[in-house]
């Protein structure tokens, strides 16, 4: 069932999507060679303690999970696609790093990503963060009353296929709102036209996950819940929390 939201609501969700942007902006300024993840989870922690805003990430169990998710942030570094548990890893000169990020205020969620690079960036990763950038605008730019989450689909899997990069199989956005994860979901790839229509008041998360070698095959580590390239490859993930408006697109995690 999706649940519409109020422009009350939506509003009130902004202000969850603004915790989560300046979250991601934290932990992106903090990030340098030598910083371990669990200093970037510290980071997003205290800019949720000082919003007076809980994280959604921290303790979620969803049936494929062993254990529940330890931190506030997925912290996904190089072959890592998404739902990396952030440790005492170092950062090194030209790791890709892929932040993903919730806030909860109010009782409303917001949830964003963001990848980019440390130390001096090969050419290739910036073009592969560039490419998950664009499929997220594009994405967005979908996001429009009448439309289907088909076209979104179609929107992301067009310009990441053109590219030549791979759509782990199986994981795209979802709905938001009261939980993390609501109905519709919204995949990264698809035919146009088809599944839930978009209707104003419908808040979604769309999040092209972007894999550079051009496969699709990914693997879960042991502990349960980071997910890698099957070939070494490395990988993208770009996201924001977007409500549907009779005025079009307006997306909540920005900063």
């Amino acid at each position: 069932m999706v649940n519409l939201k109020t422009e009350q609501s939506i509003d009130e969700m902004r202000a969850a999507g603004r915790v989560v942007a300046h979250a991601l902006a934290a932990v992106r300024d903090r990030a340098d060679v030598g910083v371990s993840l669990l200093e970037l989870d510290r980071v997003a922690r205290e800019v949720l303690r000082e919003a007076g805003a809980s994280s959604p990430f921290l303790g979620y169990r969803p049936r494929f999970a062993p254990v529940p998710f330890p931190a506030v942030v997925c912290a996904s570094v190089n072959d890592a696609i998404v739902h990396g548990i952030p440790d005492g890893y170092r950062l090194r000169d030209g790791d890709l790093v892929s932040i993903d990020c919730g806030a909860k205020l109010g009782g409303w969620v917001g949830d964003a990503a963001v990848s980019f690079t440390v130390g001096k960036a090969r050419p290739a990763d910036l073009r592969l963060i560039e490419t998950a950038e664009a499929a997220l605008a594009a994405g967005i730019a979908a996001a429009l009353p009448g439309n289907r989450v088909g076209d979104i689909a179609h929107a992301i899997g067009t310009l990441c296929r053109a590219a030549g990069y791979g759509i782990p199989d199986g994981f795209g956005g979802h709905g938001v709102g009261r939980s993390m994860h609501e109905e519709p979901g919204v995949p990264n790839e698809g035919p146009p036209g088809r599944g839930t229509k978009l209707r104003p008041g419908m808040v979604i998360a769309i999040e092209p996950m972007l894999i550079a070698g051009g496969t699709d095959d990914y693997a879960p580590d042991a502990d349960g819940w980071t997910l890698r390239t099957l070939d070494g490859s490395r990988a993208a993930h770009a996201e924001h929390t977007v409500a549907i408006t009779a005025d079009g697109p307006r997306i909540l995690t920005a900063l």
